[in-house]
């Protein structure tokens, strides 16, 4: 035993340790101190680290060793009753309601013994005079948990007749226990009506709403309100995540996931609670969480991903199918062990149902990154009907593949690609004509880019020999362009001005059609654009490329190209999709080199010709790059209408062809747009597809990063701090400052801190802001540094780490200095001085801090006055300032004349709170002084001021009211709030009614001592 332990160390030590994290650590350490009370020789030592004991124990995985130290307390309450004070009474009589539940849980308590136990519990809580509502509750359990719904209804009603009293457990955790039974009953509607209270922060304890979240989430999907249910798991599962005692809500929110399309969301919780597959102390819960394990891989199993490496029990590596037939037997097993002792098959039967749920919604974007995305959502393969073979589908021939092939290229049809890729698999060994190769090898080449150049020269060859000579002119057009992507320019220009001059004679004589002639002049167009964008590149890269023109008359050359690529389809274009096509690039064309012009106005106008062309073409795909083109300029030209109308238009546009990048990209700048028009809500939610469609295209850890910073920020604006959390936690591991920006990196951590702060979680927000202030302090501007520090600084202070807030404070103090920011050193100096009067012998300190930020405020004020402002303190300011009204137009001057009224009112108020209880009379009355006199100064400065700062000087008059009464000057008091009273009417509302209401209370206490 230690030699320093006595009781009220032993009591400290057991409240630090309640604080710790659960699990078997804290148990150890409550066991180690039931050791140590034994020795102290204080029967209520003993029963005090029992309590604890079993406390740990019932919020841990080892909920089975509650048992023992409950016997032992109940043993020395009927043996020596006095040894009890009135909270161990109170708390021996509270914990009966957890043996109950801990028995059901175990299934190797007989039933006969739940029973008899339940009888005991209800004769001592009657012989203590207690209500019989905690044993109808735990009646209730008992029955619903075998399934017996007659006896179960009946508790539940005589549980909710009876009187609450102290031995009823808390509001949150029966709303929670009666939704429950509402939802099993079917009556889901009214399970959330119960829960509401406790989801809208009326009702809380240390389980809720955590148990509730969790609960709600099947609910809320079978009633289709899903976005309620994805906020739920987001900010339920941040509750659970770190207390081992949950494994039953784990499980829910794993569920949740499993019947969402969210499998790899599932997999990625299993893995972080390894041991929640064996802990074994809680049979009950262990049942919950392998049902939930077989539903996801069995999930997984059935699309096709049974070989997958999955979490699972330690010991051996895991695949789906592996792991769903281990997890379906033990959870089946377990239920077999709860319904032999509960002679039913009650648990049986519900167990297995929901092993086998179906899929509650297909798709169901979360927003946090998943490790392995790619076939969440999509449906597993349709079995053949047993009994009879299927007989395979005939392969089409080769002239079937082609004519197919044509007419999708003839369509422009994007499937037109693989419907070629077909032909030239099965031309294989076959004698094709000339015509065929040509068109094989000229549609191969088209899927190489830069690569095709060679097989689009055999493709001309092919051509020429099969007697088209203008299809052979348009296949080398093509060569060349591509060889364009290569840096081939020069040479690739050269090429296509012959060809289209030989094109033009050859079209002129009538030896080729428009579509031919139509390819060449598009491949020298796209060639001179793609010049175009060679000169631009070297413009930014000061990087000239060999001489080809200037950049001015290569724009002129792409310009007059373009215009006669659409002189010569827009009248040909009618029924024929492929001009029609053309006829619009060559108008986004000319859209595209009117913005690199500068005419945003005619380049808004040239791509919405192309877009309106593609779409009535029936090629919307092919407009998608131009719609979001268009929202680029409507954003620039400050429209931010036509900006959301363009990108809405790329979506539909881009349908079921938009590759995921594609869909993520839009939607994210759909969000922005919607974002900077005020509506946070909808942008939230196309954030949230563009984080979704990030993943989907492997780009969880690029642009998905990208998504979620937005989507976290869009969140916390809502003030849905927790969902926010979770997303920004979910993106900062991905985010770097080589692809995202050191800035990025700075704002979602400051971001993740708001939330944190907000969620109470004071000294992890300080963490994540002193890593962002540790970024920012390289930054030429230290402004994001200095408020990053003083952030980190009053999280720290709240979490009660005082001595490194002060090293915060001094860091941001520093920096406002540097800075200039008068009101932030002042600020920050208040702050550190309310610190140091927290800590013992700290007032001093303090006093000193208090009174450097008078100086500053003063200095900074004699320095405005000095230039003339007409604002300021006068020069011989201090302990009788005389404070001159600020000039209207003065407004940094006046900031820093109300922060020397702000700082006289804290300087007085802390000088009050110094004051100990025992403190002598004349001591008293010596700060009371003191402090009063700092209320005066803050009165005078605020009331030169003006109206802006009645409602600071108004506090501080009722402030120094009460001081004045302390010193027993009731006159003086009283007339301080008849001076409150007289200005009431000209403050706002609330403060009115609260400044009112206090002066009022002053006169009354004031005419009676009196």
């Amino acid at each position: 035993m230690t030699p320093a332990m006595d009781f009220d160390t032993l009591r400290r030590a057991m409240a630090d340790n309640y604080e710790q994290p659960e699990g078997p650590g804290r148990n150890a350490r409550a066991e180690q101190l039931l050791v140590e009370a034994e020795g102290l020789d204080v029967p209520l030592a003993v029963i005090e680290a029992l309590g604890h004991q079993l406390k740990v124990y019932n919020y841990s995985s080892e909920k089975d060793k509650m048992f023992v130290p409950f016997a032992r307390l109940l043993r020395m309450w009927d043996e020596h009753p006095e040894d009890f004070d009135e909270f161990e009474i109170h708390s021996l009589h509270w914990v009966f309601k957890w043996m109950s539940a801990g028995m059901l849980d175990q299934p190797h308590v007989p039933l006969a013994s739940i029973e008899k136990w339940l009888g005991e519990m209800e004769q001592r809580y009657r012989l203590a005079g207690h209500s019989e509502r905690a044993v109808r509750s735990a009646e209730f359990s008992v029955a619903a948990h075998l399934g017996d719904l007659g006896r179960a209804d009946r508790a539940y009603g005589a549980w909710l007749a009876a009187d609450r009293d102290s031995m009823a457990d808390c509001h949150a955790c029966e709303l929670h226990g009666q939704g429950w039974w509402r939802a099993v009953r079917g009556a889901e509607q009214e399970a959330l009506e119960l829960w509401a209270p406790v989801l809208e922060g009326e009702y809380t304890c240390a389980h809720e709403p955590h148990t509730v979240l969790a609960s709600s989430l099947l609910p809320l999907l079978r009633l289709g309100r899903v976005e309620e249910a994805r906020a739920h798991h987001l900010r339920g599962f941040r509750l659970v995540r770190a207390m081992e005692s949950m494994r039953g809500a784990y499980a829910d929110h794993v569920e949740f996931c499993a019947l969402t399309g969210n499998e790899a969301r599932a997999l990625e919780l299993l893995a972080e609670r390894p041991a929640y597959f064996t802990d074994s102390g809680d049979p009950r819960s262990k049942l919950d969480f392998m049902a939930v394990v077989a539903l996801t891989t069995d999930r997984l199993t059935a699309l096709g991903l049974g070989g997958q490496a999955v979490p699972g029990p330690a010991g051996r590596a895991w695949t789906a199918a592996e792991l769903a037939v281990h997890a379906r037997g033990e959870a089946i097993a377990l239920a077999a062990r709860f319904d032999d002792r509960n002679g039913t098959s009650y648990v049986g039967e519900r167990t297995r149902a929901r092993m086998d749920q179906s899929v509650l919604v297909g798709r169901l974007p979360l927003g946090v990154r998943s490790a392995a995305p790619a076939r969440a959502g999509s449906r597993p393969p349709v079995p053949a009907p047993s009994g009879r073979a299927v007989p395979e589908a005939a392969e089409p021939g080769v002239d079937a593949l082609l004519a197919e092939a044509r007419r999708l290229s003839a369509l422009r049809d994007p499937d037109a690609v693989e419907a070629w890729a077909a032909v030239s698999r099965a031309a294989e060994g076959h004698e094709l004509e000339v015509r065929d190769r040509a068109e094989i090898a000229d549609h191969a080449a088209m899927g190489l880019g830069p690569r095709g150049a060679e097989l689009f020269q055999r493709a001309a060859g092919l051509y020429a020999e099969a007697g088209d000579p203008g299809e052979a002119l348009a296949a080398r057009s093509r060569a060349a362009y591509v060889q364009t992507l290569s840096g081939g320019s020069a040479q690739a220009l050269e090429v296509v001005a012959e060809l289209r001059a030989r094109v033009l004679a050859l079209f002129a004589e009538g030896g080729t059609g428009v579509s031919q002639t139509a390819s060449v002049l598009m491949s020298r167009a796209r060639t001179l654009m793609h010049r175009v964008d060679e000169l631009e590149t070297d413009a930014v890269n000061g990087q000239p490329l060999p001489d080809i023109g200037s950049g001015v008359d290569v724009m002129v050359a792409a310009e007059e190209a373009a215009r006669e690529l659409l002189d010569l389809t827009e009248p040909h274009a009618g029924d024929d999709v492929g001009l029609a096509s053309r006829a619009a690039e060559a108008y986004a064309m000319l859209g595209e080199l009117a913005a690199r012009a500068d005419d945003a106005e005619g380049a808004a106008a040239f791509l919405r010709r192309a877009v309106d062309g593609f779409v009535a073409a029936g090629l919307p795909w092919f407009a998608v790059e131009y719609d979001s083109r268009l929202a680029g300029i409507a954003t620039h030209l400050g429209d931010l209408d036509a900006a959301e109308r363009a990108t809405r238009d790329a979506l539909e546009h881009g349908g079921s062809h938009l590759e995921p990048v594609g869909h993520a990209q839009l939607h994210l700048r759909l969000a922005e747009t919607l974002a900077a028009t005020g509506r946070l809500g909808p942008a939230s939610e196309h954030a949230l597809e563009a984080a979704h469609w990030a993943d989907e295209a492997g780009e969880a850890a690029t642009f998905g990063a990208w998504a979620r910073h937005h989507l976290g920020g869009f969140l916390l604006r809502l003030g849905r701090w927790a969902e926010a959390a979770e997303i920004l936690e979910s993106a900062l591991p991905d985010l770097t400052a080589e692809m995202h920006g050191e800035g990025a990196i700075v704002q979602t951590r400051w971001w993740f801190g708001d939330c944190l702060t907000e969620l109470g979680e004071h000294r992890e927000a300080a963490e994540h802001w002193l890593r962002a202030a540790d970024i920012a302090r390289h930054w030429p501007e230290q402004r994001d540094h200095a408020m990053l520090a003083n952030l980190a600084a009053e999280a720290l202070a709240h979490a009660g780490m005082t001595a490194r807030a002060d090293q915060a404070y001094v860091r941001a103090c520093d920096l406002w200095r540097e800075l200039g920011d008068v009101g932030g050193l002042v600020r920050t100096l208040r702050a550190r001085a309310w610190g140091a009067a927290r800590r013992d012998g700290g007032l001093g300190e303090a006093r000193e801090l208090m009174a450097q930020a008078i100086r500053e405020c003063e200095s900074a004020a004699e320095t405005g006055a000095g230039a003339d402002t007409g604002t300021g303190v006068d020069a011989d300011s201090g302990a009788g300032a005389r404070v001159r009204p600020a000039d209207e137009g003065a407004d940094e001057e006046r900031r820093v004349v109300a922060e020397l009224g702000h700082t006289h009112r804290q300087f007085g108020d802390l000088l009050a709170r110094s004051v100990a209880d025992d403190a002598e009379e004349p001591v008293v009355r010596e700060v009371f002084e003191e402090a009063l006199g700092h209320m005066a100064r803050a009165i005078t400065v605020f009331a030169s001021l003006g109206e802006p700062l009645l409602g600071a000087r108004t506090a501080a008059e009722l402030a120094a009211g009460w001081l004045e009464a302390d010193l027993g000057r009731h006159e003086a008091a009283s007339a301080r709030a008849r001076t409150v009273l007289a200005v009431c009417g000209r403050l706002d509302g609330e403060i009115a009614e609260t400044r009112r209401a206090e002066a009022e209370r002053m006169v009354t206490l004031m005419e009676k001592a009196t």
